[in-house]
């Protein structure tokens, strides 16, 4: 098993075969034992537009910028404390992503200074951390600490073929097993949490491990001694007990259950993610933004204020989506990941990148949180660093593209010649899409386009061909034929503004959207909003226009405008008091995302078309 190359199988689907001149949408049944998708190499992808620039302000004004020696290595330097978390191993496996996908030296050599640095700690034991003797494995967050330096050190082996980070990382596996072994009744945390929350990670480090090393003993540790295939999950919503509905470590160890899945056939590996899509599409667990739980733990209330979508679940839910969708192949999770990656993860750090949220809600002000250590600011760095990844897949038949993004990225093909798939769009700003194939020699593969479920048809035009042909929104387009060197393929995605229906604590209320851009109201700019409360304005859906250019955002964004009444005003009869400019969710400044309206059963509504009707089990 790899861990970086997975995938599965899809039941059934749809298909749009192109042949003499005609397209055919064809319903198929997929074999089980088919092929799985894999990831575009992140050395073999590049990226522009907006996702382009969030990765470069990380690499620029956040990791090179951060005190790496003095806030993340001095309490490894020391190893003296009770207890905490620094998130070493997070910062590192980011750091090396990034080294392999731009090539920059400076981020190689920073890695491997931190490697020389953090494996100089390394105890005869085995032992690398930052607690003294008496308080290690069993205090809160030891072995989530050194779990992530397992996996970062594992990550280095699997880029760069580093036999010293290996070795280190097998040693440091081989004090937590003999260790817990050892102590089979001992619980991490102390009983205060969940042993799974206080050991997140830890499986998806050992089953890289495992892979890197050939050695099969870090698998059999996670399937035999930490039960991995017997783990069921629950959803519990809210905070509280042993905090058992923490969505990190929840989506966490199923992402190690899925992985696991791919040689061993066993049902209750796919439980956990099953029970969790459940609540998210069906039982309001997902809320506008893509963003999910609150105080880091489920919730379905609909509520979007202050600790509203933690990072680290927001970062996980984004890699959890990649996994799902590599191995069932449905186009719907490629829908919620540019979803999720647009509004919640981006507005979860500053536009200039340098500061990172804990939390990002929809309703009220936001904070960030005030240092660059522990989970939340070292996860967003991860995922940060995989985007480029997600962008594109190898498929059984060909190449699928999942982000549309200004850039190029390249995958072999079933024949093994490499196609170069190049991108040219300012996607989401616009529904333009520009795909252009350069490949050494003539060959028939497929081409796969994820069609987003907010529109209702999307219209492709293929080289040689006078007419585009239509294809439904909610599904892949599948184009199967032979391929020149330099054909384009132009993909037409019909984006306007729309209003999109409120649900339980949103009841009556409507957030705007373009594409999957979400839109907020921020103070500035509105003098006459500063003592208001935001949640009592009206506003008039029939004046609402747009998108227009706007950067106060990020370059190349995009705004649009609304009018509305104050609190008490006599609407819709009185006269609007506000002309509103509404901006994309990732303004630092926004406190407000749904706004009442005078109609809430207006026909011109619409619902979350990432939303399926309620279930009659219970989860």
């Amino acid at each position: 098993m790899d861990p970086f190359k997975s995938g599965n199988l899809e039941p059934r689907r749809t298909v749009c075969i192109f042949t003499c001149g005609v397209l055919w949408l064809v319903a198929v049944t997929v074999a089980s034992g088919e092929t799985p998708w894999r990831q575009v190499p992140l050395q073999d992808v590049q990226i522009k537009g907006e996702m382009g620039r969030r990765i470069d302000v990380t690499i620029e004004n956040n990791i090179l910028q951060i005190d790496i020696s003095r806030d993340f290595l001095a309490p490894f330097q020391s190893r003296n404390q009770k207890g905490g978390y620094v998130g070493l191993g997070k910062l590192l496996d980011s750091i090396v992503r990034l080294a392999v996908h731009t090539g920059d030296p400076r981020l190689r050599e920073l890695k491997d200074q931190i490697i020389r640095e953090i494996l100089a700690t390394q105890e005869e034991d085995g032992y690398i951390g930052i607690m003294e003797p008496s308080s290690r494995m069993w205090s809160l967050w030891d072995i989530h600490e050194m779990s992530y330096l397992v996996y970062a050190l594992a990550t280095d082996h699997h880029f760069f073929g580093t036999e010293d980070s290996l070795q280190a990382a097998r040693r440091l596996a081989n004090y937590i097993i003999s260790n817990w072994e050892a102590h089979p009744d001992n619980q991490p945390g102390g009983g205060s949490i969940t042993v799974y929350m206080a050991v997140t990670g830890l499986e998806n480090a050992f089953l890289l491990l495992s892979e890197e090393a050939n050695d099969s003993r870090y698998k059999d540790f996670v399937v035999n001694f930490r039960k991995l295939p017997e783990w069921q999950a629950r959803v519990v919503v809210g905070r509280h007990g042993q905090i058992e509905g923490h969505i990190y470590a929840y989506l966490c160890r199923s992402i190690a259950q899925l992985r696991l899945s791919d040689e061993h056939d066993d049902p209750r590996l796919w439980q956990a993610s099953r029970q969790a899509l459940d609540f998210l599409l069906h039982r309001e667990g997902l809320v506008i933004t893509g963003e999910c739980g609150d105080h880091e733990c489920w919730h379905d209330s609909q509520s979007g204020t202050i600790n509203l979508g933690e990072t680290c679940a927001t970062a996980y839910l984004i890699r959890w989506l990649d996994e799902l969708l590599r191995r069932e192949k449905k186009s719907l999770y490629g829908d919620i990941m540019e979803r999720v990656i647009y509004n919640g993860l981006f507005a979860a750090q500053s536009p200039d990148g340098r500061r990172i949220r804990y939390y990002t809600p929809f309703d009220g002000p936001r904070s960030y949180f005030p240092g660059d250590t522990y989970c939340c600011p070292n996860n967003y760095r991860r995922i940060i660093a995989e985007l480029p990844g997600m962008v594109g897949y190898r498929t059984e038949h060909g190449i699928a593209v999942n982000l549309y993004t200004e850039g190029q990225f390249k995958l072999p093909l079933p024949s093994g010649q490499v196609v170069t798939i190049a991108q040219r769009t300012d996607y989401p700003h616009n529904g333009m899409i520009a795909l252009t194939i350069n490949l050494p020699k003539p060959e028939m593969f497929e081409l796969r386009l994820r069609i987003p479920r907010f529109c209702e048809e999307a219209s492709v035009k293929l080289p040689q061909e006078d007419e585009a042909v239509t294809v439904k929104g909610g599904d892949w387009a599948v184009f199967n034929r032979t391929w020149q060197n330099g054909d384009t393929v132009m993909l037409r995605i019909p984006m306007k503004l729309r209003l999109v229906r409120g649900r339980r604590a949103q009841s009556g209320r409507v957030a705007v959207m373009y594409g999957p851009l979400v839109f907020c109201l921020s103070r500035q700019g509105h003098a006459d909003l500063k003592d208001i409360d935001l949640r009592l304005i009206t506003i008039n859906p029939e004046t609402l226009e747009g998108p227009f250019p706007d950067e106060t955002v990020h370059p190349g964004g995009v705004a649009c405008r609304v009018k509305a009444w104050a609190p008490g005003a006599w609407y819709p009869q009185a006269p609007t008091s506000y002309t509103l400019e509404l901006t994309e969710f990732a303004d630092p400044t926004g406190e407000a995302t749904y706004f009442h309206v005078p109609n809430p059963y207006d026909p011109a509504f619409v619902e979350d078309e990432l939303i399926g009707p309620p279930k009659d089990e219970s989860p």
